[in-house]
């Protein structure tokens, strides 16, 4: 069975950092990635919205540098859970991150965020993007 999903997207919102009980570290956010439909004369934008976890050690880097508006790559798996709210049954279909990438320079984007943000110090070729690749294969996820 195979269930492997890759968006590349924009930040919606900045990343919420939190811990289980046991000091787990998990991280919330919302990517946009952009849909184009219609036919070629009137080729018509729109973006779908998916919510993303990440978990440990991912869960901390994605909350200290990733913010609002960012251009990620992430690619995971997706997973759906069934809860209650307000006495309906709902289910929820996010993505569990495995790899996240910048795919923008942080000079070029000037958001503002209480985390901080990262700066390139020497402006080489090699230094054009300013990339963050974590791979978190911990196979002991609370779920």
């Amino acid at each position: 069975m195979l269930n492997n999903v890759v968006l590349i997207g924009r930040l919606t919102r900045d990343p919420e950092l939190r811990y289980t009980s046991q000091g787990t570290a998990v991280t919330n956010f919302g990517i946009a990635v952009d849909r184009g439909f219609g036919s070629d004369d009137e080729n018509q934008q729109s973006a779908d919205f998916f919510n993303v976890t990440c978990w440990n050690k991912l869960a901390e880097i994605v909350a200290q540098y990733m913010t609002k508006g960012r251009l990620v790559a992430v690619q995971g798996r997706l997973q759906s859970r069934n809860y209650e709210y307000n006495g309906q049954k709902r289910t929820a279909i996010e993505v569990v991150a495995q790899t996240v990438k910048f795919l923008d320079r942080q000079d070029n984007y000037q958001g503002n965020t209480s985390q901080g943000q990262v700066k390139n110090q020497n402006n080489s070729s090699q230094d054009y993007y300013k990339e963050l690749d974590f791979n978190d294969d911990d196979d002991d996820l609370p779920f």
